[in-house]
């Protein structure tokens, strides 16, 4: 079978001119910790403040895009590699929407990460490591996944069956079992700040 060769299209609005449109640059906030660290929530209370200020912003959760666009993939680690390839291609796109994008995936493995700043570019990639301790994320257990990983009944459970590579140097580094939603909150809004 012959390859396809896919042209690129280009267009009289480019991403320069959206960021102007919106006045801010278009940035990706990843945010990567345990399941139940806190990614989400402090996503979602950082996108709260930066919309407040008139900002335009999206978040990828990891739940709501395995709903949809991944719900063909499984948690395996060629189906975990391909769910994150995917959203690093969606936030691409949306970077170049002129957003900043705000993704809460726990995205356990340190190359597809490097492969996501690679493909938006490393002075658009923000990576938040949400950094909570095993047992505490077990304590929260908000979905019940964890006994469910304990139980035997989730295979390939990051941080139970399956390996959590952190973040060696991370744009922002949250410790969610010390400090409070406001405290991580003012942090990523502190680095945005300066990075601007």
């Amino acid at each position: 079978m012959s390859k396809v060769i896919v042209i690129p299209q280009v267009h009289d609005i480019d991403r320069e001119m959206r960021e102007k449109l919106n006045g801010h640059k278009a940035k990706v906030l990843w945010f990567t910790g345990l399941s139940g660290s806190g990614k989400s929530t402090v996503a979602n209370a950082v996108e709260k403040v930066l919309h407040a200020r008139g900002l335009r912003t999206y978040i990828l959760d990891g739940d709501n895009v395995r709903r949809g666009l991944n719900n063909d993939l499984d948690f395996s680690a060629s189906g975990r590699e391909e769910n994150i390839r995917r959203i690093g291609e969606v936030a691409n796109l949306m970077v170049d929407a002129g957003l900043i994008v705000l993704t809460a995936f726990v995205s356990p493995f340190k190359s597809d990460r490097d492969k996501v700043r690679k493909t938006v570019g490393t002075e658009n990639f923000i990576e938040v490591f949400v950094d909570c301790p095993l047992e505490v994320c077990e304590q929260r257990d908000v979905k019940g996944l964890y006994k469910k990983a304990r139980a035997g009944e989730i295979p390939d459970f990051t941080g139970i069956t399956s390996p959590f590579e952190a973040p060696e140097n991370p744009e922002i580094h949250l410790h969610t079992d010390v400090q409070s939603l406001e405290e991580s909150v003012t942090d990523v809004l502190n680095y945005l700040n300066k990075s601007n």
